[in-house]
């Protein structure tokens, strides 16, 4: 795969994971999400809206996070999500599985070929 400088594209499979992260430590509505990610990750993952919001629908539909309507921190209204016990449960095991694969990878890119 060639190389891209589409911000937007977090890799496959992660978005839920790391949104689940973010609103473990505080209810967060998407447009604050999508900020913060881009900040924590210094610009790495600029998610489009596109990505993010049928990323947090279906993890509604999983009970791993429930909304609720607040106002923001500019007075407008906003649905904040917030994470479940069964999220925190799901968070847990996507990060196992996400130290697992990392490491694999690592040692894949580590592999110094004999002789080579």
């Amino acid at each position: 795969m060639p190389p891209t400088d589409d911000r937007s594209e977090v890799l496959r499979g992660t978005l839920e994971m790391l949104a689940l992260k973010l609103v473990s430590g505080e209810p967060m509505h998407g447009w604050g999400l999508s900020l913060k990610l881009r900040e924590i990750s210094r610009d790495v993952f600029d998610v489009n809206q596109g990505s993010l919001y049928p990323a947090l629908q279906a993890m509604l539909r999983r009970g791993w996070i429930r909304a609720e309507w607040r106002a923001s921190e500019n007075n407008r209204r906003a649905r904040y999500y917030i994470i479940t016990a069964e999220g925190r449960k799901q968070l847990r095991a996507e990060i196992v599985e996400w130290e697992r694969a990392s490491s694999a990878v690592n040692r894949v890119l580590r592999y110094a070929f004999q002789g080579a």
